[in-house]
């Protein structure tokens, strides 16, 4: 029996074409899609890799053996195939691999209505029949291919959730990275009072310019350096797949994601005081902070879609930040997007005089270190040293809802945390300024690379 543990993730399906994944691979993960969720039809989207539109076809034709319709909706970002789940209320498979470098591909699942589909939710099962090469099932009429474009509409859900008609004018840089936004952007903006400066619009999945990891900041220099030419407003950056977006303000400095989180729970919070928000715990405590004072109610989970979506659900909260730049909205199936997070970000940027850094500024309280990876050879060793270095001082507060994460009498505090696939530690550290969050790295990263 083959063994995809190295191809099945927690969230998705992800590997080098033609090494990991190949259209056999992914017929049988279509047929078993479809006898997970059942159902009149699934929708289909893809990315602009080259082996995208075959593995998507392949994935179709093992819908259609199951007796279910297939929808292909061709050329999307995640966040379009995640529209076309939620609008027809229909289970969805979008091909990309986001950010990953040229040779790769995946799919990412979710049931009607957008819900994910994670290792807890059936992504396990689907891998354990397609490892097991489970047959086709019997007797059943193939199911009916047909293909629909649905840019417009997800185009005018967006405008219908975020009005910018009455925006002052805004000059903004956007760079696609070679990727969906690429597709997206153009025909969000048209028709916007927002002059778009496009960098890298082309689609191409070998990614010629720069990775589309705007996460990485070596990725963002080229924005940085168009917005301070042009004189722009700011500038945005997407990832390969167009569902995450990253900021920078008018002098290219980027805007922290935990502040994008903040600025926009606010806008949402007007539209409906008291409402909660959702925050993972390695976003800014400044974020919980302004929720409060905004008469929300933070919520605080676990890092990870599956757990941001699973708490939006319960509580019934209108938004969801993480530290990451994926922004989770109620009103858009509590799916992520980047461009919906974008869009209020102009809108908030648009009703007001000041620049973005003005703007921001507000929702800044702290300073950060980012994200610091340690290879070590014990995880569990390493964390129960850091553990036991601070759990015994006087007004340290300790919690392992993810990983160790430890609040200190000063209010700055870490969290450190084990990589799912990798053998890393990886440490996020906030304080007052940068030399406190300095003499905290220094202490925790003194004890894990011991």
């Amino acid at each position: 029996m083959r063994d995809l543990s190295g191809v099945f993730k927690a969230y998705d399906i992800r590997g080098i074409v033609g090494e990991q994944l190949d259209s056999d691979l992914v017929r049988n993960t279509g047929a078993a899609f479809a006898r997970l969720v059942g159902g009149s039809a699934i929708v289909i989207g893809h990315d602009m890799r080259a082996s995208s539109p075959d593995l998507a076809g392949a994935f179709a034709d093992g819908v259609l053996t199951e007796g279910v319709d297939v929808i292909m909706i061709g050329l999307a970002s995640t966040d379009l195939l995640y529209y076309a789940s939620g609008s027809l209320d229909l289970p969805g498979a979008m091909f990309t691999a986001s950010h990953n470098p040229a040779e790769y591909n995946g799919i990412k699942l979710c049931r009607a209505g957008a819900s994910p589909v994670g290792q807890d939710t059936g992504l396990t099962d689907i891998q354990r029949e397609v490892e097991a090469d489970t047959p086709p099932s019997v007797g059943r009429t193939p199911g009916t291919l047909e293909t629909r474009d649905l840019l417009a509409g997800y185009v005018g859900y967006l405008h219908e959730l975020v009005d910018l008609t009455s925006s002052r004018p805004l000059k903004i840089a956007v760079d696609a990275g070679n990727g969906m936004g690429g597709h997206t952007v153009p025909a969000v903006f048209e028709g916007l009072p927002i002059e778009v400066v496009p960098m890298y619009f082309e689609l191409d999945g070998t990614f010629p310019n720069h990775e589309a990891n705007p996460l990485d900041p070596k990725n963002l220099v080229d924005l940085q350096a168009k917005v301070r030419e042009i004189g722009a407003d700011a500038g945005i950056a997407f990832d390969g797949d167009a569902d995450r977006c990253f900021l920078v303000d008018e002098v290219g400095e980027p805007v922290p994601p935990s502040a994008i989180t903040a600025l926009v729970a606010a806008r949402e919070l007007g539209k409906e005081p008291g409402a909660t928000v959702i925050h993972n715990l390695i976003t800014s405590k400044a974020v919980p902070e302004i929720v409060a004072e905004h008469g929300g109610k933070p919520v605080r989970t676990r890092v990870g879609h599956s757990f941001i979506k699973a708490e939006m659900a319960r509580t019934g909260a209108i938004f969801g930040g993480e530290h990451s730049a994926h922004y989770y909205f109620r009103d858009f199936w509590r799916a992520d997007t980047g461009m919906l997070a974008a869009l209020h970000m102009l809108a908030a940027l648009g009703e007001q005089d000041g620049p973005l850094s003005e703007l921001t500024s507000a929702y800044t309280r702290y300073a950060a270190s980012g994200e610091i990876n340690s290879t070590v050879g014990d995880q569990a060793g390493r964390m129960a040293a850091v553990k036991d270095a601070f759990a015994g001082r006087d007004g340290v507060h300790v919690d392992e809802l993810d990983g160790l994460t430890v609040e200190l009498p000063s209010g700055g505090w870490f969290n450190i945390r084990p990589s799912n696939t990798e053998p890393l530690l990886r440490l996020n550290v906030e304080a007052a300024d940068a030399a406190a969050v300095a003499a905290l790295c220094d202490e925790v990263l003194g004890i894990v690379r011991a």
